[in-house]
This record gives structure tokens, C-alpha cells and sequence, in this order.
């Protein structure tokens, strides 16, 4: 209830996922050129108050995956194509209904910075969600991968089918066929987060499947998809929250630590209060704030 407490939803969000970097992307201004300064800092501004909204009406920590809410002003409105929204205010909005949808992948902030400068990059977007969702990043690229060609791109082929050829080289498909179909799923949605069905004159194929055999035909259905790992995004959660709460990363004796909060948070329909609760009333969080505490005391004691 603390007015401090927004430092959660914007040091947090800025940190997690990466948001912090939307204040230094520079996106192609001939290609996109409603991207300036203020619809910048509404991208941000938005993911800092979905977050903040779950956690200050203690809503499940699922619906950062898929919300049927979001807030919008008038400038970020109009990015989205969104009718009705006048003001540089902000104000939350039913999204259920729409193509767009909600949670994080929705944002344009979160588009923003998994892309390229003039393009959207389903390996970028790929390596975000299962950095910062799925909690398992990919091993680092081998030496020596050919560059993409793109020359053609948006007139003879789509982004995905020149990225299909680029995978049938070895080298390059054991990283892509768990990178791409993730990103793919997010092909809809372009470098700054614009909803499209067209890419350049070839329409969009944002379907997809996983290497455990799902499949999915849009965003939407990705989300689903997710949300099924439900476990899973909580206890990534859990550990990059654990992480900003400590200031150091995690190590093997934290690990029961992890599976203890995720099954209390699953006790309670992953309640993100009870998350954060458990969190700081964890072992190694205790054990810090007493550690600091003794630290003070005894310089306190050496002045």
C-alpha cells in the first residue's frame, strides 16, 4: 500500500524484462515513423502498470502471461490502432476481445526491445521468452554462422521463410528449432509492437511448433501454450525475484528455497503477494537482512 512499493513494478519490470532498454532503442524512423519520444515512454509506462496493478490487487502472477486487461493512453492508443482513448493519461482497458490480446507479449515494450532496428527477429523474440518466461536460456551461437539474407525479404519472401532456409544449415538448427517457433508466434506484431497481418506485400504466418510436438496458429495460442507451464514461468519468476530481492545471483542451496515458494505460491492460485511474501520471508532473505543489520551495528560500534 506504500507508495514505495512502485519500485517493485518499475525497478523490477525495468530489470526482468529488460523494459529499461526502450529508453535507448532507435528504431528505422522511414520505417517506422510514429516512434518518438513520448510513445516511448508510454511503452514503458504501461508494462510498469500492468505490473503494478498485479501486485497491488494481488492478482494471480499468470496474468503477466495473459491478462484480459491493459492501460493505454492516447499515444500508445493510436500505435495500437485502439479507437476512443483521448489524453496523455492512462486508463485500463478490456483487451479480451481483441486480436492483440494481453500479457507481457502484448506490450509494446517488450516488442520494442526484442527487435531489430528495422525489423522484427523471431530469434531475439525467441531468446526473450525463454530467457525471461520459461527461465532457460539458450546455449550461446557456434562460431562462424553465416549472416541471414534479407535482401529479398517483404517482396519475394517473408522474414520466417528466409529463416527456414537459414536453418536447414546444421550449424545453425539445433539453436533455431527452440529460438524461431517461439518467435514466430509473435510475427503479428512488428518491430514496435504494431499489430499486422502483412509483411511488406506476403502476408504473415505466425504459426508454430514447439519441440515437444505442440503447435499453435497465433499469439494467442502461444499464450496458451504457456500459461500449460504454469509451474514453470512461476518458478523462473521466483528466482528472477529472489535475484533482485538478495542482489546476487542464485546458487545450489537456494534451490529448495525456489520449490518451496512455488509450491506456496500454487497453495494459494499464485496469489503475487503470497509470492512476494514468501520471498521475503524465505531463509535467504532473512539471513541477509540480518547480516546487514550486524554489519551497521558494528560500525555503528567501531565509530
Amino acid at each position: 500500500r506504500d507508495p514505495k512499493a512502485s519500485a517493485l513494478a518499475e525497478e523490477f519490470a525495468g530489470q526482468w524484462l529488460q523494459i529499461r532498454n526502450v529508453e535507448v532503442v532507435r528504431p528505422d524512423h522511414e520505417r517506422f515513423p510514429l516512434f518518438e519520444d513520448s510513445l516511448r515512454a508510454a511503452m514503458k509506462k504501461e508494462t510498469e502498470l500492468f505490473l503494478g496493478h498485479i501486485f497491488r490487487q494481488d492478482r494471480s502472477v499468470l496474468e503477466i502471461l495473459d491478462a484480459p486487461y491493459s492501460f493505454r493512453n492516447e499515444r500508445l492508443a493510436r500505435l495500437y490502432g485502439v479507437p476512443g482513448i483521448v489524453g496523455p493519461e492512462f486508463r485500463q482497458v478490456d483487451v479480451s476481445s481483441t486480436e492483440r490480446g494481453g500479457g507481457v507479449l502484448a506490450h509494446a515494450s517488450v516488442l520494442t526491445v526484442s527487435s531489430y532496428s528495422t525489423r522484427t527477429s523471431p530469434v531475439l523474440r525467441g531468446k526473450w521468452i525463454l530467457e525471461n518466461l520459461l527461465n532457460a536460456p539458450p546455449p550461446a551461437p557456434p562460431p562462424n554462422v553465416p549472416p541471414l539474407d534479407e535482401s529479398t525479404v517483404g517482396s519475394t519472401a517473408t522474414l520466417r521463410q528466409k529463416m527456414e532456409e537459414h536453418r536447414k544449415n546444421p550449424a545453425c538448427a539445433s539453436c533455431h528449432n527452440l529460438l524461431d517457433p517461439l518467435g514466430f508466434g509473435l510475427e503479428n506484431f512488428d518491430a514496435v509492437g504494431a499489430w499486422r497481418t502483412f509483411d511488406g506485400k506476403l502476408p504473415v504466418d505466425a504459426a508454430g511448433t514447439l519441440p515437444d510436438g505442440r503447435t499453435f496458429r497465433n499469439p494467442t495460442e502461444l499464450r496458451k501454450l504457456l500459461l500449460a507451464d504454469s509451474d514453470r514461468f512461476v518458478r523462473g519468476l521466483t528466482e528472477k525475484l529472489l535475484i533482485y530481492a538478495l542482489g546476487r545471483g542464485l546458487e545450489r542451496y537456494d534451490r529448495p528455497v525456489i520449490a518451496q515458494i512455488v509450491a506456496k505460491a500454487r497453495e494459494h492460485n499464485y496469489s503475487a503477494q503470497q509470492l512476494i511474501l514468501a520471498v521475503v520471508s524465505s531463509l535467504p532473505f532473512q539471513e541477509r537482512r540480518t547480516k546487514e543489520i550486524q554489519m551497521t551495528r558494528q560500525e555503528v560500534s567501531a565509530r
